[in-house]
């Protein structure tokens, strides 16, 4: 399996605000709204440095990314628990080493990741 974590380029704006708003993943985000393409485009135009795309074979699968030292992690559901999200969480913690998790006290899924991790969280 070859995956590699990259910087987000302009090129993964759209990969990001569709994994963003997916039915399939919104839920999981504290803030849960619809993100036009131009809300994307600007909000990532001021914190692209922090976001990174994970790449599977060269495809997106996920991303990653730490505002204010506060982990914002989404894989793609076609790729779950399928050893991306520990990846993107291991790479991540290298790069920001004091950076926690805020997962909302039902998402499960999240709370095991970040703990089989070992990365610090606080619910939501």
């Amino acid at each position: 399996m070859v995956i590699n974590l990259v910087p987000v380029t302009p090129k993964h704006y759209e990969f990001v605000r569709a994994l963003r708003t997916d039915p399939r993943t919104q839920g999981a985000f504290l803030e849960q709204e619809n993100i036009t393409a131009a809300q994307q485009t600007r909000y990532m135009d001021r914190y692209s440095k922090n976001y990174y795309i994970c790449l599977l074979h060269g495809d997106p699968c996920g991303y990653v990314g730490v505002i204010n030292d506060d982990i914002r992690i989404c894989s793609h559901p076609d790729y779950q628990r399928k050893g991306v999200g520990y990846f993107m969480l291991s790479e991540i913690k290298k790069i920001y080493p004091s950076a926690v998790g805020r997962i909302k006290e039902n998402n499960l899924t999240s709370q095991r990741l970040f703990e089989k991790c070992g990365v610090e969280y606080t619910l939501i």
